[in-house]
This record gives C-alpha cells, structure tokens and sequence, in this order.
C-alpha cells in the first residue's frame, strides 16, 4: 500500500495509514505491531521510506508464511509528530493487545516511556530516542536495536582518527540543531577531546535549520580539520549547501545517519562528492534481502511504496528494522512456542538476538538484557556522486565511553524518572 499525502485529513485524533496483513479469515492467527509515525509534519524526509521499507520486509515475512502459523500484523498511522496523538495510538494498541510499537521520532519515544516500561509493551527506537534506553537493565521495554547517537559519535571520531593517525592539537566542530538531538551527541565529542588531545566547538543553530548564513562563516574563519554537521531534513541540506558556498572541503565534512540520496539530490549529486555519513544498514541492491523483496514481494505488485525507492538509505534502514523485529519474534517463538503472545514474551526474543546480520544488510547485532543497543556497530561511508561507498569496515569504537554515558544517564533517570 502507498501512502499518498492527499489522502491524509488534516487534525483530529491519530490517522489509521495501512495494516499488514490484512487478516482473511477472522481464525488467522497474527501477532500485531503498531507503527505510529509521522507522515505529515516534521520527520516526513525519513517516514515515508523507512516506512515502505519496514513494510515490505514485513510482507515478504508473511508471504513465506510467517512463522508457527502466525503471520504479523503491521498497524500504520501517522501521529504526525503531536504527542496526544500518539498517546492515543498508544493506548488503543494496548487495548487491542499489540506487542510492539515503533513510533520513530524522539519526541514521540520519549514521551511515551513511561507508558512502555508500566505496560510492558515493547517500544522500537530506531537510530532515535534515548541514547541511555540502551541500558536494558533501567529500560527494558525501550529497545534502540540499533546504535544510538552516541555510538554513530564514538564511530566518527575513530574514522577521523584512522585517517589522521593523530588528532592532538586538531580542530574538530560541530554543527548543530539547537534541540536535545542535536545536542546528543555533544558529552561523547567532549570526552574524546580529553582523550584524544584535539580541540572542540560547537555551532548550534535555531531549528528547523532554514537558516545557517551566519553560521558557516564563523565555521570557515576557525579552520577546522573535520566539521560534523547534526541535523534533519532542511538542516542537512542547507548544512551542506552552506559548507560547499563557503569552501570547506567535503571530503572533511560528516554528517551521523541522517542524509540521504534525496538530500545529495536537492544540493546537487555531483556538488556533493565527498562528503561522509555513518551508516547503520547497507545501502543500495545488492544485499540479499533487498534483492528478495524485489522478486517476492515488488515484482508481484505487492510493495508498499514506489519501486525506485527501494534500495535508498532509508528504505534500507526500514528493512533492518522490520528484519530485527522479525528476528526477536522467531527469538521468542523458541523460547516458548505456546506463548503467552504478550508484551514480556516477544521482550525475551528481542532481548535474545545474536549476530544476526538480516543475511549481509547490517552488521551483526548481539541483544542482551543488559545490552538494548546490539552492540553499536555500524561504518563510514562516502557520497562519490551516484551512492554512498563504504569507507571503513563494520565495527564500534569507544564503546567505554559511551558505555560510561549510558549508566550516567539511565542512573538519573532510575532516580528521578527523567
């Protein structure tokens, strides 16, 4: 099912979007998802192909006749970012016992936390949220599944440092969304600029990031070594807009997951050469699964979106999600076949995943109880005008540190609920 923005109403309560599958028989037996997410306000530049992607994963599970007679039921709407609207979604998805939810927008995530852990109903954060819901013994029902901002920091600075060999007395800036994300990721730069002996600065600007004129000059006149550029939608396209009028070398500009093929498309594919991101899943075709997905579901008319976006950074991201969420599931169908279908039982295969690599698209996620983030392991990859090019192997980098983040801030939370 394609979601056409025409067809959306404008407020009111959460919009019902798409259900997968839609039961034939009312006997079928299904395990349900619910997918809350925002189509039409803020995070439309991901949802829509994160969305497709989790989708046909989703499809092609259920039409290789999902598992132990179970297929999954995937509820889609759009909460479009308002919080009531979520809480709504949320809350019918309790009454009508659902198992997961995956809200993806870390206000959204954060407000509903509370609600997860008291409900025992598992709530996905991909790439978003709380960092510290990594810590699985403070958060059990908020599950990352994926690095959190603080990794995708750690695992930048490691590429810079591989490529410099030595970063003491370097000058690495920031370039930031004014808002707690693009704050995130600020402690871990701090604490590696004491490790690593290179100087830290920062250059936040108001959100939605529209406007960076007065930014890239200061930007420019520091001459930095590396700029990390932290942002979303317009912000990462006026970010590297800016960069390139001001004449920062793009082979020195990284950005964490969030940039796109569309982004490189609204600056300028050939402008962009260069630049760098972090990446959590493999883009593009090649992998196994995406090539799976186009035979068995897309090619029988049975995708959930446009065919050309199938193999984009995001789509991709969609499809690790679906995959690791599908993973948990077979988890918990081992652990105990008979059930009961609640919340705390998919919570066990969740929390029980181990190397899983969803055959090649992502690199291997290990879930403990204590452990919600899999391990934080992802590369970096460079724009070279057509796609992103792996630049560095799969693997973490000083997980210590973020590690040491993580307890500090699910500690306070522990304390104050915050």
């Amino acid at each position: 099912m394609q979601i056409d923005r025409r067809t959306l109403l404008a407020g009111g309560s959460a919009l019902v979007l798409g259900q997968l599958p839609l039961p034939a028989f009312a006997q079928e037996k299904l395990i349900k998802f619910g997918a809350p997410q925002d189509f039409t306000k803020v995070y439309t530049f991901v949802t829509a192909e994160y969305s497709q992607g989790q989708r046909d994963y989703i499809t092609l599970f259920n039409e290789r006749g999902g598992i132990n007679g179970f297929k999954v039921h995937l509820d889609v709407i759009d909460h479009g970012n308002d919080l009531p609207r979520a809480i709504e979604a949320f809350e019918r998805y309790k009454r009508e016992g659902y198992v997961l939810v995956d809200p993806l927008s870390t206000p959204m995530a954060r407000g509903l936390v509370t609600r997860a852990l008291e409900d025992k109903i598992n709530m996905v954060t991909t790439l978003s949220g709380r960092s510290d819901a990594a810590d699985g013994t403070v958060f059990p029902y908020v599950m990352p599944l994926s690095p959190n901002y603080w990794s995708q920091a750690a695992l930048i600075i490691d590429f810079f440092l591989k490529q410099d060999k030595n970063l003491k007395g370097k000058k690495i800036v920031l370039v930031h969304i004014d808002t707690p994300f693009g704050r995130e990721p600020i402690p871990i730069f701090q604490a590696l600029s004491q490790r690593l002996g290179y100087e830290f600065q920062t250059f936040p600007y108001a959100p939605p990031g529209n406007d960076q004129s007065a930014i890239w000059p200061q930007v420019r006149r520091a001459r930095p070594d590396w700029v990390i550029f932290w942002g979303a939608g317009v912000g990462q396209t006026v970010a590297l807009s800016e960069a390139i009028r001001n004449g920062l070398p793009l082979d020195r500009l990284s950005s964490s997951v969030w940039l796109s093929e569309s982004d490189m498309a609204v600056v300028g594919k050939d402008a962009t050469k260069g630049v760098l991101k972090f990446e959590a899943a493999a883009g593009g075709r090649e992998p196994k699964v995406i090539q799976d997905i186009l035979k068995e579901v897309v090619a029988k008319g049975k995708g959930a979106g446009p065919e050309g976006k199938v193999g984009t950074s995001y789509y991709n991201i969609g499809v690790m999600m679906g995959a690791i969420q599908i993973e948990g599931l077979r988890k918990a169908f081992e652990k105990a076949p008979n059930g009961p279908y609640t919340g705390p039982w998919l919570n066990e295969g969740l929390r029980s995943i181990a190397n899983f690599t969803a055959e090649g698209l992502l690199p291997p996620i290990t879930t403990t109880k204590e452990d919600h983030q899999g391990g934080g392991r992802g590369r970096i990859v460079r724009w070279d005008g057509a796609k992103f090019v792996p630049q560095s192997d799969w693997g973490a980098a000083y997980q210590d540190v973020v590690w040491g983040e993580i307890r500090k801030y699910s500690e306070e939370f522990k304390k104050s609920g915050k």
